[in-house]
């Protein structure tokens, strides 16, 4: 663990020590106090370089305080692409303050900016407003940028008369002149990543210069492209990456082995998709004699491989995790790993790290143990396959496939079924994610999108490996060692009132016995609206509802699964938090005494935790970012068809509708009726002239009549009646 700097000391002190406006001999006689001393040299450099910053402000009495403590606020400036903005205080405190026009100082959307918080004031919107819509908002103006956001941007080149620009397809950006010696050979209609030379003033327009060209804006794989970019994913790996990996052995060696356990010659399977490369994990499962099961989860021991401080290991911290979108992966290890040494392929020697564990007759885990271990899965076993044995509908050539493995899956069955019980007895809620699978002909295009199902299989290996993941996190809450676990806690007021809105429009009953809802009530509620029209919307305003489960080195607990245990073990393959966690456990089965794994560990798992979490985030938005450009793809090609829908989100603009396989799309208000309509709590828009209205959950016909690629965006309209 490295040391702080004296300076990182000084800056969280003074920091610490600015609650309120003070002298720089205030914050001496502070730190004094505290033990530490310092030069007044060096707290002025100190305190000039946190109000650069932005973190402090200085009066012109040579007092220092908090952005705050001067009626202030550091924050994210996010343009709305309709003239305003509102800035994100980067305290976490508060509402987002509102930038009017021409208030802005020319900041762009992203950029990190110091303002002044001006005046309060109710908004002005139409119709119907709610309560908690007409509470006072805070209004500000921009007075420093602070760190401009990143100088390459991504969207297209069009024509503006004879003017050569560059569009941000989200319309947050201004539009950026380019010239003909900054085109390369882009063309209108291209999309292209562009650097920004010149961010313009009152006289002269935006300057830039293209620095890379995808394709056409008109193709999904160009979007897709465009989107990793703009998120700084890397596909090729660098070349003291792969230089460290060709020299790793691609074949187990039996050196690699001494001190394993020995498990060769278990019947252990991998169950994964029909496309799946990488196998992180291997399941076994023994009945004994007093009806006991003995479970066994062997995942990739990935951390052999992968040293600490190796160019493969930094790659790896960096990426965070693998980014999956359509048919297409960006690996957080090269192929040479995921796909191989480290993938537990059918009848080839792997190393893995096993949990072995002792479940009673009724399911209750009773004890574990964790080993590095030698293995040879048996059989690439296929969820598909897996769900046709388990129902008794496998033809003579799938028995065949799983010989040797076959018998244990009667018992896996029943173990599963007794976990679901326990599952369901804490109240774990069960909320269905609204995953689509997009089918994809030869070429890449979309022709196709399916809802996502999973079946009795996926649902039994999803908890052998939640029960090791427990069982990681358990081993290191009681050894005291730094860990990286896995953390959601409970929804915070803010997202609860939202969750009590929606309720309440859907003639739920929103009582809770306490303030915060226990998980048992919620999944009470989610049982209580299957097969109803509300299953989806309620389903899918619970999961916005709840906190983002996020990487800690503190334990905390999991909220949603109603652990007080849990840690991600089982994909070190795709996901560093894993690897992470296997080179702290390993370690300390090697004998580290804790007091040496505190010292090692510590700074680790913390920046891991970090990394990780923001870089699962990224990871969520391309791949949400990418999804939408396939399904808009879909849609393009049913233009002018007509489906049925159910309205999954209201605003004053109009209306979300989502399609019966997942696609949804918007419909603008002004389709609806030409009168104007009404906003009622969010959850109904109304025509008062008509008396017509359009709520959450309601069943809608309508037309598709655009869909933009680069957008990911598709446009409804309601549909003609019938004659």
């Amino acid at each position: 663990m490295k040391a702080k700097t004296k300076e990182a000391v000084l800056r969280e002190l003074i920091l610490q020590s600015t609650q309120t406006i003070c002298t720089p001999d205030d914050i001496i006689r502070a730190l004094n106090k505290s033990g530490t001393h310092a030069k007044h040299t060096e707290i002025v450099r100190v305190l000039a370089q946190l109000v650069d910053e932005g973190y402090l402000m200085r009066a012109r009495s040579n007092r220092y305080g908090k952005p705050e403590a001067f009626g202030c606020a550091a924050g994210t400036f996010c343009a709305t692409g309709r003239g305003y903005a509102f800035v994100r205080p980067e305290n976490g405190e508060g509402p987002d303050i509102f930038i009017p026009p021409h208030k802005d100082l020319h900041a762009w959307h992203g950029d990190r900016v110091l303002i002044r918080i001006r005046q309060e004031q109710p908004p002005r919107r139409r119709g119907k407003q709610t309560k908690s819509a007409t509470k006072s908002r805070q209004e500000g103006e921009v007075l420093r940028i602070l760190n401009e956001t990143r100088d390459e941007i991504t969207g297209r080149i069009v024509m503006r008369g004879k003017m050569t620009v560059f569009h941000d397809d989200s319309g947050k950006l201004p539009e950026i002149v380019v010239s003909k010696k900054h085109l390369m050979d882009a063309h209108p209609g291209d999309r292209v990543a562009l650097k920004v030379l010149f961010r313009g003033n009152e006289k002269y327009l935006p300057q830039g210069t293209v620095m890379k060209i995808f394709g056409s804006g008109l193709t999904v794989q160009s979007s897709a492209d465009a989107i990793l970019y703009e998120h700084g994913i890397t596909v090729p790996f660098p070349q003291a990456v792969l230089d460290e990996t060709n020299s790793l052995p691609m074949f187990v060696r039996e050196e690699d082995w001494k001190g394993r356990l020995d498990l060769r010659s278990k019947m252990l399977f991998t169950i994964d998709g029909d496309s799946a490369k990488d196998f992180d994990d291997a399941v076994s499962l023994e009945t004994l004699p007093n009806g006991h099961y003995r479970l066994g989860v062997h995942i990739a021991d990935v951390s052999y491989y992968v040293k600490p401080g190796s160019p493969l290991d930094q790659e790896a911290y960096n990426r965070g995790t693998s980014v999956y979108y359509a048919d297409q992966v960006v690996p957080m290890l090269p192929k040479a790993l995921s796909n191989g040494i480290c993938s537990l392929n059918e009848n080839e020697l792997r190393l893995a790290f096993s949990c072995l564990m002792r479940l009673d007759k009724e399911g209750n885990l009773t004890d574990y143990r964790f080993v590095k271990s030698i293995i040879r899965s048996r059989v690439k076993g296929v969820y598909s396959e897996i769900n046709a044995l388990l129902a008794g509908t496998a033809d003579a050539e799938i028995k065949a496939k799983y010989a040797d493995v076959i018998d244990q899956l009667p018992a896996m069955k029943e173990l599963y079924g007794h976990r679901a019980r326990l599952r369901k007895e804490r109240g774990c809620m069960d909320i269905e994610s609204g995953e689509v699978k997009l089918i994809l002909d030869e070429d890449g295009h979309c022709i196709d999108v399916k809802k996502r199902t999973s079946g009795e299989s996926e649902s039994m290996i999803e908890e052998f490996m939640l029960l090791a993941n427990q069982c990681a996190a358990h081993f290191a809450r009681v050894k005291q060692i730094p860990f990286v676990y896995r953390v959601h806690e409970e929804p915070n007021a803010e997202k609860l009132e939202r969750l009590h809105a929606l309720l309440q429009a859907c003639g739920i009953n929103d009582h809770f016995a306490k303030e915060v809802p226990t998980p048992k009530e919620l999944s009470a509620i989610l049982e209580g609206v299957r097969g109803t029209p509300f299953e989806q919307i309620v389903n899918t305003g619970m999961l916005r509802c709840m906190s983002k489960a996020v990487y800690e080195e503190k334990p905390k607990g999991h909220y949603g699964l109603v652990l007080k245990d849990y840690a991600h073990f089982t994909s070190p393959i795709r996901r560093y938090p894993d690897l992470a966690i296997h080179r702290i456990m390993t370690d300390l089965l090697r004998g580290t005494d804790k007091e040496t794994m505190i010292l090692r560990y510590s700074d680790f798992a913390e920046k891991a935790s970090k990394q990780s979490s923001e870089r699962e985030i990224i990871a969520m938005q391309i791949e949400r970012k990418a999804e939408d450009c396939y399904k808009a793809e879909y849609a393009r090609r049913h233009l002018g068809e007509c489906y049925e829908g159910t309205i999954s989100g209201v605003t004053q603009r109009g209306l979300f509708v989502e399609l019966e396989n997942g696609v949804e799309g918007f419909v603008p208000a002004s389709s609806l009726t030409p009168s104007g309509t009404n906003l009622t709590e969010g959850i109904r828009l109304s025509d008062p002239v008509s008396g017509k209205s359009w709520s959450l959950g309601d069943s809608m016909m309508i037309t598709i009549v655009r869909a933009d690629v680069n957008l990911g965006k598709v446009d409804f309209e309601v549909a003609p009646e019938k004659k």
